[in-house]
């Protein structure tokens, strides 16, 4: 007998009689399947057979929210199971086509609507007809594997992330419509993009006035003038209304709720919202997460209802300005608002497609001082969030629905102040020709420190203590006296300067934020960008040492302040007849100096994706560097600086250079310590002191000052790498691509981010196309099986041309004897054969270790053999393959892929402008032994590593090896799995010959300790920044040294 299921289909369900009649008469046939209590599995979209409730509430769920998709054998209520029809859904003729990711996709998207309440139920709404009859439709006739929705949607999709043009895929699809006539496809990109923004979130227009002092909106969207300023909301031309309302500006709002109700929509990523409370860090000392930081448990601590429940999301907000034209002479400046939320992994909470833009407001003019106009609509929903909360069906509890509530942690953003927050009215600073100069960090120092009372500073002793520290309540009260003033730039309102009071200090105005009900008691409430402040630094230490005309500090006005100061006499200026002459400083480079050390710039090459070509920012004449990003910046002084100018300088100059450039290398590491934090706030005040000593007053702008601060605000909020300015300029250059009408960049970036959204969310349920949660990583080196001798589990992924090497008997000796010692599973009979050794030479033989090395292959294979022959359990076939002698012909390969990381032999380096060739081996005790890969051996049961090993000192925890020498040459071998990738530059203090190690931790390892459970999501992959011609900041690798233990973050969903 066949079930009529057609009724389940039907979307007007509250006006047709065939619904209702289709509904009673499933009632009735599940009425006998009740438990002893009246329960039976609810089929309701939103319950999708999880929950069980009596037949009348089966009743109303089914009417309100419609019936399940994919449900077509109804064996939880009376129909017999048979075969695999439950894999299989109802085409549009009655026929039976496979299960579409389609019906998950949008069974997910209605059942986001959990309002009870809703008149119909959430599968009500129209919008989702259209999607629903492409859905039912097939793609082409007798084409069951696709139907026209499915198809389309990965299409689209392909189109994102392969950057397709709109007129490219316009002749993509006359193409298939000419191929396939009877393809049921849409006609162009416009109408593709319409079907795809049903799925999509939205976005709300604001109209603004022209001169940024108020949204029409709430009470004022019905307004024609502007409140403040009585200037018309629309266009005018000839002074007259034009035939269309067109407003000066509009803002673009995107809701932030229903993309975090989305977050919870699929199991997957509702799992992975938990992670801040299971993956949080167990040790107290170390931060790898802002969970961990000291401003987030304090908050917790405040709030214990809005911590009780980990579901709860926390917030972190960024916004910046960004031109999107490609023609950066055209002046504009856009600002996007962008959210990140924290509750996810380090690994993922930063990546673009877990950022969500939330305001887009538009051009050609900042904000400026009116930012908090254009930030009402996302305040108000954040205080609703943190009130009021949404209900939100969690996929990862069995569809339950919670109350979710929000709460924004901090924000991310350029410094734009000319005093520090955290010292406030006490900040350390100097009026000096032209400008003020942060300089006295003597204060900081113990009250009996010699160095308070030494004149070479600034010509005085220093009696003043450190500046007070500040509470939250402080904080608050100062902005309390800082009178309101009138919002936008119209010349008679809000434009007009108004001159601030004495006791109003650094603040403008109140920030709008003050308005969140716990903003105020936030510890950290505005994060120092590192990222601005690294560049900074970088930028004022690398243009006075080259003496840069552009960007030195040591200009002539600050050899005058000098004078002023009655200190450095030796570098005062001086005329010498008609000229006007400048003393050489010993912290400026000599002109043979300053070439040397471009040249040492331009000669540096740096691992697969690591870096960008720095030998393109060196000047043609080697006098120096143009055109450094914040990226460029971040390498040069954590990597180079301390290397580059070590003989260049006397040496008190460049051990402080090293200090703080050792600094901020172990606040951008993604795990930090908090002694460690502790200590270089300590260090921070001596190095700030001996900078002092070396530099000019003028040389310390306010980012020299905020270093100091660092370190304190790292406490806080936790590792760096989450908290700076990288991702999100990163993210723009993404938004930047949305624009395809250069005359409505706005709506263009708009309509883009919400098609790219709901392709993005679609892109989770896909399994047979390439995705951006699939798709492999540039170096991935696929999956290795497990095998059960650990030694065979050292594989990689050849690349290049396979050619032979015949292993003379030496060598392959030595080759089979390291395999064999580093096979942990072998140490019972390594200490075997030792012992027998013993007995045979007796105790005080001297190289019975070398006889050892010799004969122990050959014991080992007439050991397994007897063995084997005997049927001992214990001789696997894996053992006995491991004791017989390999080929003496082997594979050797040009380059390779380990763990995801590129290794290339030197031969073939050279030739290449990166570098991959240097490898680092751990020994048995603290040692590392360092060389370059010269080949790469594929023996007939796993990979090699043939590299040689270089002599090595250390000097301020700078290792430098000589090319040259070469050590343990009777020991050269090393198993893939071992070798550790390092590059190596070159040590101009030692001579041509002298390399330093250079130590790298790649973006796409993290290091999570055993106690942490591992997600399957995705992870950041190492890309290439050499070819990156973008505004928008270039992509970073977070370096620091190797941690014990290292995991690969997975790219499957």
């Amino acid at each position: 007998m066949t079930i009529d299921k057609s009724w389940t289909t039907i979307r007007r369900r509250g006006s047709s009689n065939e619904f209702w009649n289709g509904l009673q008469h499933f009632l009735q046939m599940a009425k006998p399947f009740v438990n002893d209590r009246g329960f039976i599995k609810c089929p309701c979209r939103r319950c999708l057979n999880n929950a069980s409730h009596q037949l009348e509430e089966l009743e109303s769920h089914i009417f309100r929210n419609g019936f399940m998709f994919g449900y077509n054998q109804w064996i939880h209520h009376g129909e017999p199971a048979t075969g695999n029809a439950g894999t299989t859904v109802a085409g549009p003729s009655g026929g039976i086509h496979e299960r579409d990711e389609m019906f998950d996709v949008l069974d997910d998207i209605i059942s986001e609507d959990v309002d009870d309440d809703a008149v119909g139920g959430p599968s009500s709404n129209d919008q989702y007809d259209d999607l629903f009859a492409a859905l039912r439709s097939e793609l082409y006739p007798g084409v069951s594997s696709f139907s026209s929705l499915n198809f389309l949607v990965k299409l689209m999709h392909l189109k994102v992330l392969n950057k397709w043009t709109n007129k490219s895929f316009d002749e993509l699809l006359k193409l298939l419509k000419l191929a396939f006539p009877k393809i049921d496809l849409v006609e162009s990109h416009y109408e593709a993009k319409k079907l795809m923004t049903k799925m999509g979130l939205g976005y709300s227009s604001i109209h603004v006035c022209k001169n940024d002092c108020a949204l029409f909106w709430k009470e004022n969207s019905l307004k024609d003038t502007c409140p403040v300023c009585s200037e018309s909301r629309w266009k005018l031309q000839s002074g007259k209304r034009s035939g269309k309302n067109v407003p000066h500006k509009v803002l673009r709002y995107f809701p932030v709720g229903p993309r975090l109700k989305r977050l919870f929509a699929t199991s997957t990523t509702a799992k992975l919202m938990r992670w801040h409370s299971t993956g949080k860090s167990k040790d107290n000392d170390v931060m790898r997460h802002p969970v961990d930081g000291k401003s987030w448990q304090e908050f917790d601590k405040r709030h214990p209802q809005f911590a009780g429940d980990v579901r709860n999301v926390r917030l972190g907000l960024a916004a910046d300005g960004f031109n999107p034209f490609r023609n950066m002479s055209l002046s504009y400046s856009m600002w996007p608002v962008v959210l990140t939320t924290y509750n996810l992994p380090p690994w993922i909470c930063m990546k673009a497609e877990y950022l969500m833009l939330s305001l887009l407001i538009p051009g050609p003019q900042s904000p400026g001082k009116d930012m908090d106009v254009f930030l009402r609509p996302l305040i108000d929903e954040l205080k609703e969030l943190w009130v009021h909360g949404l209900d939100t069906r969690d996929a990862a509890s069995e569809n339950s629905v919670f109350r979710m509530r929000a709460a924004l942690l901090w924000t991310v953003n350029d410094f734009p102040a000319r005093t520090c927050p955290t010292c406030n009215e006490d900040t350390p600073s100097m009026r000096v020709i032209g400008k003020t100069a942060y300089f006295g960090h003597r204060r900081f120092l113990p009250t009996n420190h010699h160095w308070r009372s030494n004149l070479q500073f600034d010509g005085r002793t220093e009696r003043k203590r450190p500046p007070r520290r500040f509470s939250t309540t402080d904080i608050l009260e100062q902005l309390h006296r800082v009178k309101t003033g009138i919002p936008g730039k119209h010349p008679s309102y809000g434009g007009v300067k108004r001159k601030r009071g004495d006791d109003e200090l650094n603040w403008r105005k109140k920030s709008i934020f003050y308005e969140l009900p716990y903003w105020a008691t936030i510890e950290l409430k505005h994060n120092l960008d590192v990222m601005h402040i690294e560049k900074n630094v970088c930028d004022s230490l690398v243009g006075t040492l080259l003496a840069d005309p552009h960007k030195s500090k040591d200009t002539d006005n600050a050899r005058r302040d000098l004078a002023k100061l009655g200190i450095r006499h030796e570098l005062h200026l001086f005329e010498d007849g008609n000229k006007l002459m400048k003393p050489a400083a010993d912290y400026t480079f000599s002109d043979a100096n300053r070439r040397k050390f471009c040249r040492f710039i331009r000669s540096v090459k740096f691992p697969d994706g690591f870096a960008s070509n720095l030998s393109k920012n060196v000047a043609q004449n080697d006098s120096r560097l143009l055109g450094l990003k914040s990226h460029d910046c971040h390498v040069i002084m954590q990597r180079l600086l301390p290397v580059g100018c070590r003989s260049l300088v006397n040496k008190n100059i460049w051990s402080t250079i090293v200090e703080l450039c050792t600094f901020f290398k172990q606040l951008c590491a993604s795990t930090v310590n908090v002694s460690d934090m502790v200590e270089a706030q300590n260090q921070l005040v001596l190095i700030l002191c001996k900078l002092e000593r070396i530099f000019p007053p003028a040389f310390f702008d306010i980012m020299i000052h905020l270093v100091l601060h660092l370190p304190e605000e790292a406490i806080l909020g936790g590792p760096v790498h989450m908290r700076w300015m990288y991702p999100f300029e990163r993210y723009l250059k993404r938004l930047k691509d949305y624009v395809r009408n250069a005359a409505k960049p706005e709506g263009s970036i708009a309509e883009g981010f919400v098609v790219d959204e709901a392709l993005t969310f679609c892109s989770r349920y896909f399994d047979d196309v390439e995705t951006r949660f699939n798709r492999p990583d540039r170096n991935d080196d696929g999956i290795h099986p497990t095998r059960q001798l650990s030694v065979f589990e050292s594989q990689c992924k050849p690349l290049g041309k396979q050619s032979y090497v015949e292993l003379d008997n030496n060598d392959r000796d030595k080759a089979e004897f390291y395999i064999l010692n580093n096979s942990p599973e072998l140490e019972p009979y390594l200490n075997e054969h030792k012992q027998e050794l013993h007995v045979r030479l007796g105790e005080g033989c001297l190289n019975i270790n070398e006889v050892h090395r010799t004969e122990f292959a050959g014991w080992f294979f007439e050991k397994i053999y007897a063995l084997h022959r005997m049927q001992a359990p214990e001789v696997t076939t894996e053992l006995l393959s491991l004791s017989s002698k390999t080929n003496m012909v082997v594979s050797s390969y040009p380059a390779c892929i380990v763990n995801g990381v590129r290794f290339v032999t030197h031969d073939r380096d050279v030739r290449l402008r990166t570098q991959n060739s240097g490898v680092s081996v751990p020994g048995t005790g603290q040692e590392m032994f360092y060389g370059q890969l010269q080949q790469i051996l594929e023996f007939s049961y796993l990979n090699g590593f043939s590299c040689d090993s270089k002599h090595m000192v250390t000097e301020n925890n700078i290792t430098s090896i000589d090319i040259n020498g070469e050590a343990y040459k009777d020991d050269q071998f090393i198993l893939a799995s071992q070798a550790k990738q390092v590059f190596y530059v070159a040590d101009p203090s030692r001579g041509p010959n002298w390399r330093v190690v250079q130590h790298v931790k790649h973006r796409s390892i993290w290091d999570i300790t055993d106690d942490v459970e591992l997600s399957d999501e995705e992870d950041e992959s190492v890309e290439e920044y050499a070819d990156e011609e973008t505004d928008a900041e270039n992509e970073i690798d977070t370096e620091e040294d190797d941690d014990d233990r290292s995991y690969h973050a997975s790219d499957s969903d």
